[in-house]
């Protein structure tokens, strides 16, 4: 390769890289929408009222008005690892569990924070623990991540205790 040679194409890849910078520029000046400075416009806009205070429903009314049928088409989501014919699968059966004593399901493993709670499920410590297991009961095996919603839960509890141990 010849000395001319080698210039032209060290003056194509010069010209090309400032070619693109060139471009790069104008576009940065015309299309550039960040700005420094001040805001050209302001938009009025009125102060919005303050949200009403909405009642917080206790989770006993919940429990009170809560549709059982609605808690059975709930129950298809626990069907995977519980079971309500009194034998234990992934985690421990559930018929009967409404008021029943916590860790109280024999033949089933419980992990040492269940194992050592006492007292009872009431229907608000039932809540309490679908809401977010993890945070109940630190430790526990369960890997459901919550109910969230009160109304469900209140509707699923009420289906649990239409079954009997």
């Amino acid at each position: 390769m010849d000395t001319m040679t080698l210039t032209k194409a060290v003056g194509a890849v010069c010209t090309s890289f400032l070619i693109l910078l060139l471009g790069k520029w104008a576009a940065e000046g015309l299309y550039h929408v960040g700005g420094h400075g001040e805001q050209a416009y302001a938009i009025a806009v009125e102060e919005a009222a303050p949200a009403e205070d909405v009642a917080e429903v206790s989770f006993e009314e919940l429990f009170a008005a809560a549709d059982a049928g609605a808690g059975e088409r709930l129950w298809r989501q626990c069907q995977a690892c519980h079971k309500l014919d009194g034998s234990n699968g992934t985690g421990p059966h559930l018929n009967g569990i409404v008021n029943k004593d916590k860790a109280a399901s024999s033949g089933f493993s419980y992990s040492e924070t269940l194992a050592s709670m006492e007292g009872v499920w009431s229907p608000e410590n039932l809540s309490g623990f679908l809401a977010s297991p993890r945070d109940y009961a630190p430790g526990t095996k369960m890997s459901y991540s919550g109910m969230k919603d009160a109304e469900d839960r209140a509707n699923l509890i009420a289906y649990l205790a239409t079954t009997s141990e």
